[in-house]
């Protein structure tokens, strides 16, 4: 006899800073839940975390080490895993595990998956997260006074004049295949950007410690960190005979997945939390995201659960 999946309330993907936090508001509501992690955190290279109050500077691994450890408290299970599909069935949903057995759940949340994308320019990767920077919010104070570098891009005017209340050595290295508008180049001159007309080939230093960058002339420009705009995209392989789609950010940034306010995605029984929704969240913006999503699929399964007991109530009261 074929052994019965393990059933659970909900089945979580993605370990997290949403995900840990769903599973945490689950878990205190005495919900069922495991967290599917494959232990592949967007955050992963950034050596700290910053603007969440009370762990500014943590390491991000250790924020979700501490989380996976408070879960334990409240039953949740986690499995070091990847989920690799997922089909709905008569009760909600299976979930297929890549080294485990298939696991069953009444609802998803998706709460991993999204990527950075970089170009494809020589010693770049190594340095992401350290002096390969995205935003001013989450690195600007560690790089204050510096001299920084911004990689052309359809956001790199904002960086450049964002960064300016960081330092006041910026130097936007506008691609030769775009034209900026005079207003643009007027408000980086008012703000003492410096642009030069020219595309980077290489970073040169080692990783966590840029010297600068090459440029398609071979000339090497001194740098102490470089900002740049990756694209963000969709990895949705753990739900995909589900027929859930990306779509594109409004702001351009990449790819996400739309949801309803309380995260419920267009397939039913599937939500969404964490920066999959909304790319621009910060890890504590993404922790909140998840308790959110967490207490509204406690509320969903709670309606589920009322309009069941109210019928058998009917139906007791039918037979008297």
């Amino acid at each position: 006899m074929e052994k019965q999946a393990k059933t659970y309330d909900v089945v979580i993907i993605g370990g997290g800073a949403a995900g840990l936090s769903a599973a945490q508001a689950l878990g205190r509501a005495r919900r069922s839940v495991l967290v599917v992690d494959a232990g592949e955190p967007r955050n992963a290279p950034a050596d700290k975390m910053h603007n969440y109050l009370s762990r500014d500077g943590m390491n991000p691994l250790d924020l979700l080490a501490a989380g996976r450890a408070e879960l334990a408290k409240y039953g949740v299970d986690i499995v070091a895993d990847r989920a690799t599909d997922s089909r709905r069935t008569d009760t909600g949903f299976a979930v297929s595990l890549a080294r485990n057995p298939e696991v069953s759940a009444r609802r998803i949340i998706l709460a991993g998956g999204l990527k950075d994308r970089m170009p494809e320019i020589d010693g770049l990767a190594e340095h992401w997260g350290h002096d390969l920077l995205h935003c001013p919010y989450c690195h600007g104070w560690e790089v204050k006074d510096r001299r920084l570098g911004i990689l052309d891009s359809a956001f790199s005017v904002h960086q450049a004049l964002m960064f300016t209340q960081w330092s006041k050595d910026i130097t936007l290295f506008k691609s030769r295949d775009r034209e900026l508008g005079s207003e643009e180049l007027e408000q980086l001159e008012a703000r003492g950007v410096v642009v030069i007309e020219a595309d980077i080939a290489a970073v040169r230093g080692a990783a966590g410690s840029i010297r600068g960058v090459q440029l398609s002339d071979g000339t090497e420009y001194p740098l102490d960190a470089l900002v740049l705009m990756p694209r963000v995209e969709v990895d949705l392989s753990g739900v995909a005979s589900l027929g859930l789609r990306a779509s594109e950010h409004p702001t351009g940034v990449g790819q996400c997945v739309e949801v309803d306010a309380m995260g419920q995605s267009a397939v039913p029984g599937l939500w969404v939390a964490g920066s999959l929704a909304d790319p621009k969240q910060q890890v504590i913006m993404a922790a909140a995201s998840g308790l959110g999503v967490g207490a509204a699929v406690n509320a969903d399964l709670t309606r589920e659960e009322t309009e069941r007991d109210v019928a058998e109530l009917r139906l007791q009261r039918a037979a008297l």
